[in-house]
């Protein structure tokens, strides 16, 4: 039987975290429905009529168009996150293991450093760096290595890559950082003392404690680059358009917000089962190394 003194404090409990949790419940869940509820809704001219129809969602899997794009999406989200995080690890590995103590603080706050500068600026830059006559080709042609300046290196699937690679890596950095900096070093020393190498000792104990470090890198990176859309219009130079460009067009340009609700569903979807199988398989992978 519970007593009357918990009773008593389970209800401050929930008077306290009630109106926090009522904010953070209209604040997502609202404009979520919101989307869902326009979603099956019909379109009509430069209105919006109050039909229930399952006809977005066919039109959305049907068009060859849309399939192209989500895949193209996905595919630019996965190198995005792949290339981030293999470049994340040896930094945060080298801040936790090789950093002195005393000197940690600084190197954070170098990381942390492009966050002082808004994302599209970041963008901006990487536009002007990669540009015909850019950082390099500027550079390359003054120091005479080519004679034209290079028009692969922009409006394309790599440099996408790249900039957005660029733009979370501190997102991927930090929560490896504080995965590595758990690690009991002791467990380390006893690896190495039954035998194992650095390399098997990385495999088998470091790794896969950081494992909950790389999974949040990982969701981190890929969940937002795949509704970006600046990057694609600017870097991408509007010619590889991802998701989020045809939700833009589809909501603004061409007022169809049933549609345009119907691709933003569609594109949480597919994120939310890439993300489940995602956590599936480093689960299976947890188990195999126990």
């Amino acid at each position: 039987m519970a007593k009357p003194g918990m009773d008593r404090e389970a209800r401050q409990g929930l008077t306290l975290i009630a109106p926090p949790f009522l904010y953070a419940l209209a604040i997502l869940a609202a404009p979520v429905l919101t989307i869902l509820s326009y979603s099956f809704l019909t379109d009509g001219y430069l209105e919006v009529i109050g039909e229930f129809t399952f006809g977005n969602y066919i039109q959305v899997w049907s068009d060859p168009i849309v399939r192209a794009v989500l895949l193209r999406s996905l595919a630019v989200s996965a190198a995005v996150t792949v290339v981030t995080v293999l470049l994340a690890f040896p930094v945060a590995y080298y801040l936790s293991f090789v950093v002195k103590p005393e000197r940690k603080s600084m190197w954070l706050f170098l990381i942390t450093i492009p966050f002082w500068t808004s994302y599209l600026i970041r963008v901006f830059l990487w536009k002007v760096i990669l540009g015909y006559n850019g950082v390099i080709n500027s550079s390359l042609t003054g120091l005479g290595i080519i004679d034209q300046p290079l028009t692969f290196i922009l409006y394309n699937v790599n440099s996408m890559v790249l900039t957005l690679a660029h733009a979370y890596a501190p997102f991927a950095i930090l929560p490896i950082f504080v995965a590595l900096e758990k690690i009991d070093r002791s467990l380390l020393e006893a690896g190495r003392d039954l035998g194992e190498n650095r390399l098997m000792t990385f495999w088998r104990v470091t790794l896969p404690l950081a494992m909950p470090g790389v999974v949040a890198a990982v969701l981190i990176v890929f969940i937002p680059t795949i509704g970006d859309y600046v990057t694609p219009e600017l870097i991408g130079g509007g010619k590889i358009p991802m998701i989020a460009n045809l939700i833009q067009v589809q909501m603004l340009a061409l007022d169809n917000r049933p549609l345009g609700s119907a691709l933003a569903v569609t594109a949480m979807l597919v994120v939310a089962v890439v993300s489940l199988i995602f956590l599936w398989l480093n689960r299976r992978f947890l188990r195999v190394k126990q």
